[in-house]
């Protein structure tokens, strides 16, 4: 891996950049008071998290028509109300729904994407959908400098077209496009797609302290603890 031909950082977004869990149970804890919905709340954000790789593998491996991201997490939250008994409006439910538009990043996100920017394209590359994405990006003041979705593929990932994709619309080779992760699963796809890959230590993602990757420095090319530190090994300003 050469660092000196990386043009392109592109980024997974919920657990690398963004706390999902914590954003959205914080959100929940305050409908619930709002309503009188007395849940074990952190329960039901980990059942619709659960609910994420499933509904986009029906796309994936079962020829399902394409849906974007805000229509599955639509489709999971309908179910979870329904078996939580919990009645919300129709404004109420679409609220809830964008919750996943209205995420906070990890301390260190703000400022290590700015210090990347110096030298590098930073975009996202989620399976969130566009709007999903340029919403959260200025709700959590993320500074890209363009948006990549799985949408403007038409394909989820960990397929090869995401990530051949994104290297092509920014008129790139592979090996000069770097995919920042917190997961391994995506990495080792990127990996195999020719693209450069740094992994980001996010323990907290799921709530305990848990660290997902193993000797993963045989596996990738840069492991970070942060942002900030990928930006230090980048040798970023």
């Amino acid at each position: 891996m050469s660092q000196n031909e990386v043009k392109a950082l592109v980024f997974d977004v919920f657990g690398t950049v963004v706390d999902w869990r914590t954003s959205i149970i914080n959100e929940c804890l305050v409908l619930g008071k709002q309503k009188d919905i007395n849940i074990d709340w952190s329960q039901f954000v980990d059942n619709w998290r659960a609910g994420y790789r499933p509904a986009m593998d029906t796309i994936r491996n079962d020829s399902a028509d394409w849906r974007i991201l805000d229509e599955l997490h639509m489709e999971i939250l309908l179910g979870l109300l329904k078996s939580y008994s919990i009645s919300l409006n129709s404004d109420e439910i679409i609220h809830l729904n964008k919750c996943w538009h209205r995420l906070h990043p990890w301390d260190d996100s703000v400022n290590g994407i700015t210090r990347l920017n110096s030298r590098f394209i930073t975009a996202t590359l989620s399976n969130g959908n566009v709007s999903l994405l340029t919403n959260m990006a200025k709700f959590a003041k993320l500074p890209w400098t363009c948006i990549l979705s799985a949408e403007i593929f038409k394909h989820y990932k960990p397929d090869d077209e995401v990530y051949k994709g994104a290297a092509n619309i920014l008129d790139l080779k592979p090996n000069q496009v770097m995919m920042v992760a917190a997961h391994k699963s995506d990495l080792l796809a990127a990996k195999s797609n020719g693209l450069v890959t740094a992994y980001i230590n996010r323990p907290y993602e799921f709530g305990n302290y848990s660290v997902e990757v193993e000797d993963v420095e045989k596996d990738i090319d840069i492991w970070a603890s942060d942002l900030e530190s990928l930006a230090d090994q980048l040798e970023c300003n």
